[in-house]
Formats: structure tokens, sequence, C-alpha cells
């Protein structure tokens, strides 16, 4: 079977390479992860609650880049196993605010280890010296063009 490294440059796709990366880090995280039943952007979620205090939930999509909807959503099924606690913000009463519960501590500590070996098993299958490059160029196009992102980038083809 041929290599993906493999394929020449011309017969690339940024798009399906990201992708497939994607899947490979999806599932190297649920295999480390064990039986806790997290996904990565559920830990993420868990990870930024537990970095602020009663974050509103349009803090988090501001802090983890998960659109709306889809955070709403990770927040109720949180909130449904009894990891979160969500109350109404007392200045606003349209925005939630969340909380960690002990429970949803104890997820997050339990599983930290986990989550920093796949971090490290990702990591390694580059060489050494290219990590740092490489992260800073995830971050790079997530600047460019995720959300928020300010500038336009120009429609041009890479020849």
């Amino acid at each position: 079977m041929k290599k993906i490294s493999e394929t020449p440059v011309s017969e690339t796709s940024a798009l399906h390479f990201l992708h497939r990366a994607g899947q490979c880090a999806d599932e190297l995280f649920a295999s480390n992860i064990g039986d806790s039943d997290l996904t990565p952007r559920q830990f993420q979620v868990l990870k930024t609650v537990s970095e602020r205090s009663n974050p509103s939930q349009t803090t988090l999509v501001i802090h983890t880049g998960i659109d709306r909807s889809t955070l709403a959503d990770i927040v109720r099924r949180l909130v449904e196993r009894g990891l979160l606690d969500r109350k109404r913000t007392p200045n606003d009463a349209r925005k939630y605010a969340v909380n960690l519960t002990d429970k949803g501590r104890q997820a997050l500590e339990s599983t930290a280890p986990s989550v920093l070996i796949t971090n490290e098993r990702l990591l390694n299958a580059l060489p050494a010296e290219c990590r740092e490059s490489f992260l800073a160029s995830l971050a790079r196009i997530i600047d460019a063009i995720g959300p928020g992102a300010e500038a336009e980038l120009p429609n041009k083809t890479i020849a």
C-alpha cells in the first residue's frame, strides 16, 4: 500500500489531508481516552470552563472556536451527564454561565493524561524540528480563515 506521504504534491489536497489527519487524531484520542466517552471537543469545553470563572456559552464559543449551535449541544450533553452545571447569568437572562461539577472536574483530571499522550503521539509523527512550525502553521490557518478572521484571502490556485 502506497503511503500518503509519498503522494506527489500535484495530487494533494490540503482539505483532504486536514480531514484525514483530523480522523487519525480523533481515533487516537478515542483509543487513549478509554471508557470516559468524552470527545475531543467535549474535553476542550471542559478544559476551557475549568480555566475561567462562570464563562458564558458565548465566551466558550470565542475561546474554543466551536460554533454556537454545536457548542450549545455539547454543553447540553455535558449537563445531562452531570459534568457541567448551567445557570442563567444574573446580568443577562438570555445568557447561560457554565461551571464544572465535581464529576466534571474528576472527568477532566482523569482524562488529561490521555490527552497529553495523544498530543505527544501526534507530534511524534513529525521530526522534532518540524513540530513547532507545524503547530504555528495550523494556528495561521485558523487565524486567517477561521471564525472571526478579519483578513480575506485571495482566491488563487496554487500551481
